[in-house]
């Protein structure tokens, strides 16, 4: 699952960073005004802050229903080990039973002892 956010991120900063640089580039190679320069900077911007958006909004949708699924598999596993537990302790309980049934009937006197 970190994996999955790491490469998002690696991804998320490859994507800026690349827009902007190619951003930088065209308008230094277009030969045009500085007013038209300014425009389409504002235009690219809003360009690239829209993506990241789009992209962060897709990322927090997948977080939470991973979040979701890995609770579910957690209670799951946790229900799953109360049951096996609660078993555990009743064959504890059925043993150490047995147990004192034997010992008391090997005492003297024991089948006297093992009816009351």
């Amino acid at each position: 699952m970190a994996d999955n956010g790491s490469d998002f991120g690696a991804f998320l900063s490859g994507f800026l960073i690349g827009g902007l640089v190619g951003a930088a580039v065209s308008l230094m190679m277009a030969p045009q005004s500085g007013e038209e320069t300014r425009t389409q900077i504002r235009t690219k911007g809003i360009e690239l802050r829209d993506r990241a958006d789009s992209e962060l909004s897709d990322l927090r949708g997948k977080t939470e229903q991973q979040l979701a699924e890995f609770r579910t598999r957690s209670e799951k596993v946790l229900d799953e080990a109360r049951t096996k537990l609660n078993d555990a302790v009743e064959q504890g309980k059925e043993a150490a039973k047995n147990i004192r049934k034997d010992v008391k009937s090997e005492l003297p006197g024991g089948s006297e002892n093992a009816a009351g």
